[in-house]
């Protein structure tokens, strides 16, 4: 594949070209990774050492209570992974009744983690190195400790701040009563001997064995309802992907409960417009992506929910093509809108990027949800804890409503893009509602405007809020937001270091023979191969 080379964008990396390739938000992960592939392992290998040790040098986006979904080509065929938890049995809606909405922190936001079994399940079908194995690089980092990384090292002081008083959470994550700064080495012997235990009992040891006992006294400690029980029925989905091509390409995503579906909605609105035609970085691009995103998000937030709740409207429903194209046409292309909710039927978070010289490519996302998601970390285990029941809604009747063991509305995806037969490309973009905005931005940067991915990664980006409210980086043109301001956006520059609202990306590109990886500026990542 040929790419256009783009200077105007400040980075301070190029591409990396290679036969193998590991893309990932910090460089100890991917190290992990390369390591896995000189060892003799493949890129689904090298994937989850990577995410295994995310969840010991990068504390604040995953932990060993998360949850994780994976796209992943075989060299054959694409498969689709949900390894997203559920509800505790005990969450019924009467639980929650008389609440605005779901707790953010603490216990009632907690939902079964399904990290774990993501590595379990991956390992045993797709793996070639043993299990045990591909733990070493974060065990190593959790019990001889590891120098944290700057952005890392502020987003760890955000959110203890935050969290201090959360059970467990300064004990494990506070030492001496503060967040460790920039350069400071941190280690965890109690996340190394977890660590030890899922390897040595291919995830047994925290569904059923002693980590689960663990989780639940805590739990019982606290007043909540999560269970033994609650865990050992966690089972994960092999579910295919969901896709909307544009051109010779498709994006590919894991099919509701997560939020992929809009980007791919917002692609499919996209491609009845001549966006193929404009600059990417021009004012009338930024707007038709925005309220595409727009159209996409308020179907998403009314109709998405675990799918086996989608009794109504369903996933074919919203990629129907003629009902993308009635979405298509409300947009006005001299202004902004506030757009209602369609009739599509009538009556926080790492990811990473892998590929191997046989062909192998794997997306891979796992997080925590907020930052360090419920603040919740069990005694002697540094198993902090999700706070996915946050993504319930309260309201009755809603698809999405909160209910016993039932996955919650997801914001973590994998992103997967198709030739007509080959695959092009595996990436992600880690930032809550900013994914799926991401997805599709980097989808038409790469295959549309032929953007490399390091370059595409480093573009400025865009951000739909809520209404007509825009967030802009600052390293935009100053004269395309004065332009996309009188087409009635309330827009508002945001710098990324501040924020991080504007998201990671991290990207492994199919070339000849290889792949071109980026990593996302934003993070302290790194992209590399061999």
């Amino acid at each position: 594949m040929q790419f256009t080379v783009a200077t105007k964008y400040p980075t301070r990396r190029s591409p990396v070209l290679a036969r193998n390739a590991v893309a990932t938000s910090h460089p100890l992960a991917t190290e992990a990774g390369l390591a896995m592939l000189r060892r003799g392992g493949n890129a689904l290998d090298a994937a989850l050492s990577a995410a295994i040790t995310l969840t010991v040098v990068e504390p604040t986006g995953n932990g060993l209570g998360s949850d994780a979904f994976c796209i992943l080509w075989d060299g054959k065929e694409l498969h689709g992974l949900n390894a997203s938890g559920r509800s505790p049995a005990a969450w019924t809606p009467d639980r929650f009744a008389g609440r605005d909405g779901m707790p953010k922190r603490g216990w009632e936001s907690v939902t079964v983690p399904g990290a774990v079994s993501a590595w379990v399940d991956l390992s045993t079908r797709f793996g070639r190195l043993p299990f045990e194995t591909l733990f070493e690089p974060a065990i190593e980092y959790a019990s001889r400790g590891y120098h944290v990384t700057p952005i890392i090292a502020e987003q760890w002081k955000r959110g203890a701040e935050e969290l201090k008083n959360q059970p467990g959470f300064a004990d494990a994550f506070m030492p001496g009563g503060r967040a460790p700064s920039a350069g400071e080495v941190f280690r965890s012997e109690a996340m190394a001997r977890s660590l030890q235990l899922i390897a040595e009992t291919k995830g047994e040891a925290f569904y059923r064995g002693e980590l689960a006992e663990r989780i639940q006294a805590f739990a019982t400690a606290n007043g909540a309802a999560l269970t033994v029980d609650d865990l050992a029925s966690h089972t994960n989905d092999w579910c295919g992907t969901i896709s909307q091509g544009f051109g010779d390409a498709a994006l590919h995503e894991i099919p509701p409960n997560g939020q992929g579906i809009a980007a791919l909605m917002a692609l499919g609105i996209l491609s009845n417009t001549e966006i193929a035609d404009l600059d990417p970085d021009g004012a009338e691009a930024i707007h038709l992506q925005v309220e595409a995103m727009k159209l996409a998000f308020m179907d998403v937030h009314a109709f998405v929910a675990d799918e086996n709740h989608m009794d109504q409207v369903k996933t074919s429903h919203l990629l129907d093509q003629a009902y993308l194209l009635s979405r298509a046409r409300l947009i006005d292309r001299t202004k902004a809108s506030s757009f209602p909710v369609g009739a599509p039927k009538n009556g926080g978070t790492v990811c990473l990027a892998t590929g191997d010289a046989n062909g192998m490519m794997v997306s891979f996302i796992q997080s925590n949800y907020a930052g360090f998601g419920s603040g919740v970390v069990v005694p002697e285990t540094g198993i902090s804890l999700q706070n996915r029941g946050f993504g319930f809604s309260t309201k009755s009747g809603h698809p999405n409503e909160v209910g016993p063991r039932k996955r919650p509305f997801h914001t973590i995806i994998p992103g997967f893009v198709m030739g007509p037969s080959q695959p092009i490309m595996a990436f992600g973009l880690m930032g809550g509602p900013m994914q799926a905005q991401g997805h599709l931005q980097m989808m038409l940067r790469t295959q549309v405007w032929k953007q490399d991915p390091q370059t595409a990664a480093d573009a400025p980006r865009w951000r739909v809020l809520s209404g007509l409210d825009l967030a802009l980086e600052n390293t935009m043109d100053t004269s395309v937001v004065q332009c996309l301001v009188e087409l009635g956006h309330a827009a508002t520059s945001e710098s990324p270091d501040a924020s991080f609202g504007f998201g990671g990306a991290q990207l492994v590109h199919r070339i000849d023979g290889g792949y071109a990886a980026g990593s996302d500026p934003r993070k302290d990542g790194h992209a590399a191969g061999f």
